[in-house]
């Protein structure tokens, strides 16, 4: 695939990206040829999406089917007050076009299913989840990417802790090796039951577009093997070590999690 050239106005855009031993002109060019898959447009994907935009990925999806309300508004900073009443993807593809109109973003309204996620995720390059339910991060990483061969970052939170990790690499754990057995229907709360500190996913969510970002252009240690999680109250980061299971089977009741 032939690699992208960068306009006059692009390169006045990436310029301190550009000087940068770690990104310049090569690593803009990976950049700008990458396809991302943005799975959900709430708390993580908001910022997400946005340093994504901002940092100059080519083709950038969005899927969402939700619509936004004010309590929303709290956490969820691709959307304001005007947006109200007014379906997410819509308000997200209008604030990324403005943020950076050099990207291509591709709307997905729908709800990711076993039916449509394989349609959806083969067109992309890295798959970034900030999807809310369980079911769905299950679908995506342990079926869809394991199927198409696609890795990506993960991340969820909850009140005052989020976590971070990249699942699916050639050598990485997938999301069963983290979590062999989902956890039963309702046994997790949502943000609406649960709550959630607004400022949580703007830290969790730029974490994960940082290990996009290193994904995409080979930079630095991703979080391969190693589940990241944060505590707002303590300022505190952990590292855990995550082992790949090369015997793994669906259903197969093996956690390989340990500190570092």
């Amino acid at each position: 695939m032939a690699t992208p050239a960068l306009s006059n106005e692009e390169i006045r855009r990436y310029s301190r990206h550009l000087i940068m031993p770690e990104v310049g002109m090569e690593g803009q060019q990976k950049l700008k040829a990458a396809k991302v898959l943005c799975v959900g447009t709430g708390g993580l994907g908001s910022p997400l999406a946005m340093y994504l935009a901002a940092a100059g990925v080519g083709t950038l999806g969005l899927v969402d089917f939700d619509v936004v309300d004010v309590t929303n508004l709290q956490r969820q900073i691709v959307h304001g007050t005007k947006d109200i009443g007014k379906k997410k993807i819509d308000s997200a593809m209008e604030t990324l076009a403005d943020i950076n109109p050099h990207v291509n973003l591709v709307a997905h309204e729908a709800a990711l299913t076993s039916e449509n996620a394989l349609d959806i995720l083969k067109d992309y390059d890295v798959i970034v989840d900030g999807h809310r339910t369980t079911s769905t991060r299950s679908l995506v990483w342990t079926d869809a990417c394991r199927i198409l061969g696609q890795s990506g970052t993960y991340g969820s939170i909850f009140r005052f802790e989020g976590q971070v990790t990249v699942l699916c690499t050639d050598e990485g754990p997938c999301y069963r090796c983290l979590y062999p057995e989902p956890p039963p229907p309702g046994l997790v709360p949502s943000c609406a039951e649960g709550g959630v500190l607004g400022i949580l996913p703007g830290v969790v969510g730029t974490l994960q577009a940082t290990e996009t970002v290193k994904l995409i252009l080979g930079i630095g240690k991703p979080l391969i093997g190693r589940l990241m999680t944060y505590n707002a109250l303590d300022m505190d980061f952990r590292f855990f070590k995550v082992r790949r299971d090369p015997a793994w089977e669906p259903g197969a009741p093996h956690r390989h999690l340990r500190r570092s």
